[in-house]
């Protein structure tokens, strides 16, 4: 006599799967855009600072663009560089938004990610100044 699984059985493992995945998959839903706003801040706050002090020494001033970072501009005599090895995008594709001097940092620059939607000035951009 063989024995196999009844459709109830089967359909109670279903259900107890569905019940788990409910509880779980909206947890770590979560902890992905929190991953994403905590890389951003990584970067605005100690990666790209990193880079663009490094240039600063170098050349006695903070570059008019981050590609300079990669590629030398008009200082090319004296760049060190790369300072970066890639074109630094934030955790959603964009690229960062650079000013430099800055309208917030007036002695050094601005940098910040206009966060998961995208537009500028609401709260969810990531900045390297207080508001």
């Amino acid at each position: 006599m063989k024995r196999a699984f009844t459709l109830i059985e089967l359909m109670l493992v279903v259900i107890i799967i569905g019940v788990l995945s409910a509880m779980v998959v909206p947890r770590l839903a979560g902890r992905s855009e929190q991953a994403r706003v905590q890389a951003a801040k990584t970067d605005i706050n100690s990666s790209i600072p990193i880079a663009l002090d490094l240039y600063e020494m170098d050349l006695g001033h903070y570059p008019e663009l981050l590609d300079y970072l990669r590629t030398p501009g008009a200082d090319a005599e004296s760049w060190r560089g790369p300072y970066l090895k890639k074109k630094p995008m934030d955790p959603w594709g964009k690229a960062y938004i650079y000013k430099a001097p800055g309208e917030h940092n007036a002695d050094s620059y601005d940098l910040s990610s206009m966060g998961s939607d995208g537009k500028p000035d609401t709260t969810d951009d990531v900045v390297n100044w207080s508001e």
